[in-house]
């Protein structure tokens, strides 16, 4: 009798990637035998000509309507953050990250802790080479890793390619996928 090789197959896992501001972006990847796709990606702009209320609580519902229609998730992450231009600019980022937190929590999800942290340059050195990437770079990176379409069109601002290089970098720093 013959034997036929049997290749394990690893199950497929969904990361939710993070870009937090006020105009937020966010990214589910799936990861199928050490190969990243794509679920979805997408930002969401808030006015500047609402309160701070009306735009954490839009970004918390933009948030948790991703999480309800591409969960389940493994790891849920988001860039490191340690201080903004000025004392607004952090404000509005951590009214961000606790809208996020609401939006996560009611699903069950935390940010992932990661050690060392995702920082923004460590994102775009392990996405695209560099660490001074600019966002058409990181953008470039996130479609080549992806295998996308090198048209593919990312939103204006380019936070959900963000939120994806967040979790592509998480997955190439802890060898999760190969590149």
């Amino acid at each position: 009798m013959r034997k036929t090789k049997t290749t394990r197959k690893e199950p497929a896992q969904r990361f939710l990637g993070l870009d937090l501001s006020l105009s937020p972006g966010v990214a589910t990847i799936e990861v199928r035998n050490r190969q990243p796709y794509l679920i979805a990606a997408e930002s969401v702009a808030t006015s500047t000509e609402d309160n701070d209320a009306v735009r954490s609580i839009t970004v918390e519902s933009f948030i948790a309507r991703h999480i309800y229609a591409n969960r389940p998730y493994v790891t849920v992450l988001r860039e490191d953050f340690t201080a903004g231009r000025n004392k607004r600019a952090t404000q509005t980022i951590f009214n961000a990250w606790a809208a996020a937190d609401r939006a996560l929590h009611t699903y069950g999800y935390t940010v992932n802790d990661v050690k060392p942290p995702l920082s923004p340059t460590s994102v775009k050195k392990l996405v695209t080479g560099n660490g001074k990437a600019e966002k058409p770079e990181v953008a470039a990176g996130v479609r080549k890793l992806l295998r996308l379409d090198p048209e593919y069109k990312f939103a204006t601002g380019y936070d959900d390619s963000d939120a994806a290089a967040v979790v592509l970098a998480y997955l190439i720093r802890e060898e999760l996928i190969d590149t």
